[in-house]
């Protein structure tokens, strides 16, 4: 194993300034979306989704972004997993888009909601067909004795079900994440990172401010 106190990289991808900065967050947003798939990065929609636990204690893991408006941020999940669970008893929550290759993190705080039933099924029927086997097969997040257990429910789902699309389980749906904070982070030289935030100021009518964090 390498020497982790030795792992470091310089940041010279750029700076980034009030100058620059689009005037909403979604604008935004969205061009630095665009960059991340113009770079040819891996999987640019995935996300960490961090939420909590009926303790408190904080849990997290990646998810695909799967909508995105002046509301929110969609994904999906099956509501009886561990991360549904835990948002039907706290919806606060916190996204981070790791675009590391552009030196460049967005991280998000608010709240998410279910989304009505119509929102869940227009994004589960354009899901190849073992993908929808794969989530209705087996209850996310629940303990299994092994792999073969896995396969085997896939099989006998697929063998018990007409050929074609299958229809989406009451559990598995759309989640949209309100935002209240919305910081664009790029990486810079000296560690002189720039950071700048936008925030949902209550104040002013839910109206939303920018500024500028320390690095």
């Amino acid at each position: 194993m390498p020497d982790l106190t030795t792992m470091r990289r310089d940041y010279d991808e750029g700076s980034f300034s009030e100058s620059t900065l689009a005037d909403t967050w979604l604008a935004q947003f969205r061009r630095w979306f665009d960059d991340a798939v113009a770079a040819d990065l891996p999987e640019p929609n995935a996300m960490v989704l961090a939420t909590a636990d009926p303790d408190g204690a904080p849990d997290a893991r990646v998810v695909l972004l799967k909508g995105l408006s002046e509301e929110g941020f969609v994904f999906v999940t099956n509501g009886a997993s561990a991360k549904g669970a835990q948002l039907a008893l706290d919806d606060r929550v916190a996204l981070v888009f790791p675009w590391h290759a552009l030196q460049r993190q967005v991280r998000v705080v608010g709240t998410a909601a279910r989304l009505p039933d119509a929102d869940s099924d227009a994004l589960w029927d354009p899901r190849p067909r073992g993908a929808q086997l794969a989530a209705a097969a087996t209850v996310q997040s629940s303990v299994v004795d092994g792999r073969e257990d896995l396969v085997r429910a896939f099989r006998d789902l697929d063998e018990q079900t007409p050929e074609g699309k299958l229809p989406r389980p009451a559990s598995w749906g759309a989640y949209r994440v309100e935002p209240q904070r919305v910081e664009f982070w790029q990486g810079g030289h000296d560690r002189l990172h720039d950071r700048l935030r936008f925030e949902r100021d209550d104040a002013e009518g839910g109206g939303w401010v920018v500024r500028r964090l320390a690095p």
